[in-house]
């Protein structure tokens, strides 16, 4: 079997992006509500991680587990387009995940509607382990049964040496350091936004510098926390990084972090220098806030060097 760049394991989800005109304060229960636009795409960190990281030219496949419906197929045909093919050898009983996106043109917010079927349904029997023949592991949030089955893989990584991105949602790093122990002293890189990581320590503590000094206490040598379009700060091979996203008209911020992330990693894979994988998770994020979908305006490797000289982005290193 050849070795893939990156398998990104995590959920597939189908989103519904529908907007109104109307305010949601002036919405009534009984009303019926017109919608002015409606776009379907796939989502979830399984696909989203996937489809960036094939873009920028790595071989990729993924793991998420789907049900019997059309929406498994919608998102099947979907990664086809990015030659990206799924492990998983079983269909779950439950529905394939999906979610109602409503947008208010108005008041310029929004309302999720998250159903979690299928994805949380992976089983360590839905796989063969060794079909886990890749440089990176892309570990995006599961739960239910396929937290356990997590937690199995990431064990798996570690025994094998393969190195493994961890990027845990707010409910996922609830769950705090204790529970995530083994995921953690298997990880290589930690990707998480502040308030997840002051979830995962469980502490209050506001400030990023002092947060990635108690992530590195876990034994984790490169952690990268963002703040939507606030400071991002990192440290790697004990080095401590600062820089700011790029100012973009934001459309929806859906998949923002998979970009970002996916950015990140296909630069480490390519042997770019630190400063340059983090701008070119910055670039790819910047372009699918543009957008509404969460794999719209991905971009190659050419186009993210481009969009790195247009917006001249700026990082700070020092020494820890």
């Amino acid at each position: 079997m050849l070795k893939s760049d990156v398998i990104c394991i995590g959920s597939a989800v189908v989103d519904h992006f529908l907007e109104t005109k109307e305010k949601f304060k002036e919405i009534r229960l009984g009303d019926k509500v017109l919608v002015n636009n409606l776009e379907t795409h796939s989502g979830g960190g399984a696909t989203n991680s996937a489809a960036a990281l094939a873009k920028m030219g790595l071989k990729v496949k993924m793991l998420t587990k789907l049900g019997h419906d059309k929406e498994a197929e919608f998102i099947l045909d979907e990664m086809k387009q990015y030659r990206v093919k799924n492990l998983c050898i079983h269909r779950s009983k439950k529905s394939t995940n999906f979610s109602a996106i409503i947008s208010s043109e108005k008041e310029k917010d929004r309302v999720i509607y998250a159903y979690k079927g299928a994805s949380t349904d992976l089983s360590i029997t839905d796989f063969k382990l060794s079909q886990l023949n890749a440089k990176w592991i892309y570990l995006a949030t599961l739960m239910g049964k396929s937290f356990q089955t997590s937690k199995k893989i990431a064990e798996y990584t570690k025994k094998k040496k393969i190195s493994l991105l961890f990027n845990p949602s707010l409910y996922l790093a609830k769950k705090g350091k204790t529970q995530l122990k083994g995921i953690l002293q298997a990880t290589s890189l930690l990707i998480l936004n502040k308030e997840e990581a002051q979830a995962l320590l469980n502490t209050k503590i506001n400030e990023p510098k002092k947060l990635l000094a108690l992530l590195k206490k876990l034994g984790l040598k490169t952690v990268i926390i963002t703040n939507g379009p606030k400071t991002i700060y990192a440290t790697h091979n004990d080095k401590f990084y600062t820089t700011t996203p790029p100012k973009v008209k934001v459309i929806h911020t859906a998949g923002a972090g998979d970009a970002f992330n996916s950015g990140v990693l296909a630069g480490i894979i390519k042997k770019l220098p630190f400063t340059e994988s983090l701008k070119l998770g910055l670039v790819n994020s910047a372009s699918v806030v543009q957008h509404l979908g969460t794999k719209n305006k991905l971009l190659n490797l050419k186009e993210s060097q481009q969009l790195i000289k247009k917006y001249k982005i700026k990082i700070i290193e020092k020494n820890v």
